[in-house]
């Protein structure tokens, strides 16, 4: 009897002892959850937007402090090299070259918006006045180079060879069969383009560069792309925090109603809600 009640006693010490310990990894845990986190955007409209979104994840208790970058490249190397917790500026297509190309371990989390590319010009008003030999930029990286080459074809100023432009893979000029104004294709980082514009006849610029730039996808545009395409910006973050709770409270906040219509109300159709 005493030998049972000592095994018994034994078994109650070791169920406290098990329950106290899991309790107490539950509490680090809770204390370990991050609360304050750094994302990365693009500095204009993003950088608007995340005003919105920081007073949004305030309210439930995440903390996000916004970097802005003035290029498409740095924004994934910080992320991959820990400076940031996440960053909001790049469609899958382009995230997906970047991994190809740097062998980064970076996923997407969530949908932002749509911005949909645009040929802009200072100097002619529709792509009909273009004239023969005219010099149109476009982005030097695959992904958005690849979109302006669409955007070109859909305009009907030239035609790529089959089976290249979509299903992933990428167009280059090299793959124009067609090009009847024999346009000539200036490749530039996406950031010059803007810059660059008083040089070209017409150039494919980003919409955030765009924006930056003081030009209007309404008014400066002589074509434009569709506005639900496959080039919906996302929310990225490192592969192995993917399920963490801040990443829930971050993409719940920036997908919520009160970021939505900030979206539709200031930016009035040139940026576009994707989720």
């Amino acid at each position: 009897m005493k030998r049972w009640h000592a095994a018994a006693l034994a078994a109650l010490v070791m169920a406290f002892g098990a329950g106290a310990a899991q309790a107490q990894t539950q509490a680090q845990a809770q204390a370990q959850e991050k609360t304050k986190i750094k994302v990365g955007v693009s500095v204009g409209n993003a950088e608007q937007t995340f005003e919105v979104v920081r007073k949004v994840a305030a309210r439930d208790g995440l903390d996000i402090q916004v970097i802005t970058f003035s290029d498409y490249l740095q924004p994934n190397e910080a992320l991959a090299a820990g400076d940031l917790d996440a960053n909001a500026f790049q469609h899958k297509p382009f995230l997906d070259s970047q991994i190809k190309a740097r062998g980064y371990k970076i996923v997407p989390v969530g949908l932002t918006l749509t911005a949909p590319l645009g040929i802009y010009s200072r100097a002619y008003k529709s792509v009909a006045q273009l004239p023969q030999g005219a010099r149109i930029g476009i982005q030097n990286d695959p992904s958005n180079g690849n979109r302006a080459l669409l955007l070109l074809q859909k305009a009907g100023l030239i035609k790529l060879r089959p089976g290249v432009g979509e299903n992933g893979v990428n167009a280059t000029p090299l793959d124009v069969v067609e090009n009847p104004k024999k346009l000539r294709l200036i490749e530039l980082d996406a950031a010059q383009l803007p810059r660059a514009l008083d040089d070209l006849a017409a150039a494919s610029i980003n919409n955030d560069y765009a924006y930056r730039a003081g030009l209007s996808l309404q008014r400066d545009t002589i074509a434009v792309e569709d506005a639900r395409g496959p080039y919906a910006n996302l929310i990225a973050t490192r592969a192995e925090d993917k399920d963490k709770p801040w990443v829930k409270k971050l993409v719940k906040a920036y997908q919520s109603e009160e970021v939505r219509r900030f979206i539709e109300t200031e930016f009035k159709g040139s940026l576009i809600p994707a989720f």
